[in-house]
């Protein structure tokens, strides 16, 4: 709770301090600070202090009453050269010409602003859940924003496994594409090149073939086999919107070995049942017992493997899924603990399971929460191991 004589408080770089840019709707590179005066919620009104020549752009862009800069805010004793200290020092100044005394903010607000505002004498506490379950409830415009970054996504998965499915085995069992050894860095390289001409950045995508895929984090590395499953995890975000996708599949280049059939057909059946459980007022945690059920129903571990475990021991490592929107991985999460749903929740469904063996099998898909279930957000993009 904000008490009606409390400021709220934020500050940091937009471009990198996503519940400040959501707050805000507005990216710059540089220190902002973001003041909404005390009052009622929602008569609160919002002061923005950036860099001076950022200000025009604010005020047609940032969700905010008054733009000011620095230097419409500068103390007494001047201020400082650097950039984000500066910033800082304004927000104080701002404050105390109100004759605000006490302020409220979120968890990301940056020491160095903590600072100066305790030096001029504002206290200042912080209020952990601060503006998270507003982020996590997505909008309209972000529901169609995420939609369109997993639908790229997927046109990427599809490229990708149809890369392997379709590559020719050499004797030795190595695949080969275009004349060339076929490795998980060729496959990562399409992924980025096809991501880039259509607008996204791509972090380091997951192409982990055979026992590789025993490690659900494995980048992948060297050259892919027929007959091994490989993991395809990709996770780009859109230049124009900020918003992720994130879908994974597997593809097996040849015949499917019996062990990885079983796998994938637990995978699938556990990612139904995590989907069907999924809907708003339900927790997170509920969502990730019922993938449980269906791993161990199968004969599959749950959680890290036991000491001594031999390499042939496969289980799910890892919880059912995560947020997903201004940032690849943010609130809620699907695993012991979960929060309850909220309406406008973005969440992975991600279940997996994996063997130092045979390597691993994850499907993924995006969903929107709503009171009546789980919405898909891609295009219902095939699940299956054969992608020729």
């Amino acid at each position: 709770m904000i008490a009606s004589d409390e400021a709220v408080v934020m500050a940091g770089v937009p471009a990198a301090n996503m519940l400040l840019f959501h707050r805000i709707r507005f990216r710059v590179g540089d220190p902002v600070a973001l003041v909404e005066w005390p009052g009622a919620e929602a008569s609160r009104r919002r002061t923005l202090i950036l860099r001076d020549i950022e200000m025009d752009r604010a005020r047609q862009h940032a969700r905010a009453d008054t733009i000011a800069c620095p230097r419409d805010y500068e103390p007494a004793a001047g201020l400082s050269g650097d950039r984000e200290t500066a910033t800082a020092q304004a927000l104080a100044e701002c404050l105390c010409r109100q004759g605000v005394r006490r302020a409220v903010c979120d968890r990301t607000l940056p020491a160095i602003f903590q600072h100066h505002l305790a030096s001029a004498g504002i206290a200042v506490r912080c209020e952990p859940s601060l503006f998270i379950a507003d982020r996590r409830a997505k909008d309209a415009q972000e529901l169609d924003a995420i939609r369109e970054s997993q639908h790229m996504t997927e046109r990427a998965m599809e490229l990708a496994c149809r890369l392997v499915a379709r590559a020719h085995a050499a004797a030795d069992g190595t695949l080969m594409h275009a004349g060339d050894t076929l490795t998980s860095e060729r496959v990562r390289g399409e992924i980025d090149a096809f991501l880039a001409r259509n607008g996204f950045e791509n972090p380091r995508s997951i192409v982990a073939g055979g026992p590789q895929g025993g490690d659900c984090h494995h980048d992948g590395t060297g050259p892919l086999r027929t007959g091994e499953p490989v993991i395809v995890d990709i996770f780009p975000r859109s230049k124009a919107s900020g918003y992720w996708g994130d879908s994974t599949r597997c593809v097996v280049h040849g015949d499917v070995p019996p062990e990885v059939a079983a796998m994938h057909a637990t995978v699938v059946q556990a990612k139904a049942a995590a989907i069907g459980a999924a809907r708003a007022g339900v927790t997170g945690e509920a969502v990730h017992a019922a993938t449980r059920r269906v791993i161990e129903a199968a004969g599959f571990g749950m959680g890290l493997p036991p000491a001594g475990a031999p390499a042939a021991w496969c289980g799910m490592v890892h919880g059912t899924g995560h947020g997903l929107g201004l940032e690849v991985h943010e609130p809620p999460l699907l695993d012991r603990g979960g929060p309850e749903l909220l309406p406008g929740d973005v969440v992975t469904i991600e279940p997996g399971l994996y063997s130092h063996a045979v390597g691993g099998i994850r499907i993924e898909d995006a969903v929107a929460i709503t009171p009546r279930g789980a919405v898909n957000l891609g295009s219902g993009l095939q699940e299956g191991l054969d992608w020729r």
